[in-house]
């Protein structure tokens, strides 16, 4: 981002029509417009389609809207990371980010760290994101045959059981 942009921002910041161009252009200029601007969703929107990175200047009650974190999601799958707490337990929001972007998995509520499809498809990803997993899916052999596939480091985040399995040990070779 040119300073000119930014400078341009700030002193336009609290005129509607000014944001919506500037951030329909230059996604992340969001970040310097004025707070009321950050929850319009108009303008919120228009952002997100420039970049989806933008989501980190949303405001807190637009985090929670399931359309907006979905749009993020699709132009930069990390930024669920920035999903309120409600949507970090929405399994088609953490989907739409573990397809592509396997750490998502970091952000998501314990009990989709306890979802097997959820799980699978960070680790196919991601191997090494096994680390985040329930307990319970650490000590699934086929979960673990797939991240060590992916990822031989991931073979240290396994339960007991399975660092003893011969054929888990096996892949490592």
């Amino acid at each position: 981002m040119e300073a000119k942009d930014v400078t341009e921002m700030k002193q336009n910041k609290n005129s509607r029509e000014y944001v919506l161009k500037a951030v329909s252009n230059k996604g992340k200029l969001l970040e310097f417009a004025a707070p009321e601007f950050q929850d319009d969703e108009e303008i919120v929107r228009a952002a997100l389609k420039q970049d989806g990175e933008a989501m980190e200047f949303v405001s807190k009650r637009l985090r929670n809207n399931k359309e907006i974190v979905l749009l993020a999601i699709e132009g930069a799958p990390w930024t669920a990371c920035y999903a309120s707490d409600i949507l970090k337990a929405d399994k088609d929001i953490i989907m739409a980010s573990v397809k592509t972007y396997g750490q998502t998995l970091y952000y998501a509520s314990e009990k989709l760290r306890d979802d097997r499809e959820v799980v699978k498809t960070a680790i196919e990803n991601k191997g090494l994101i096994i680390k985040y997993a329930s307990l319970r899916l650490r000590n699934d052999k086929e979960l673990a045959e797939i991240s060590i596939k992916q990822d031989k480091r991931a073979y240290l985040f396994l339960s007991k059981e399975l660092k003893q399995d011969e054929e888990i040990k096996k892949l490592l070779e």
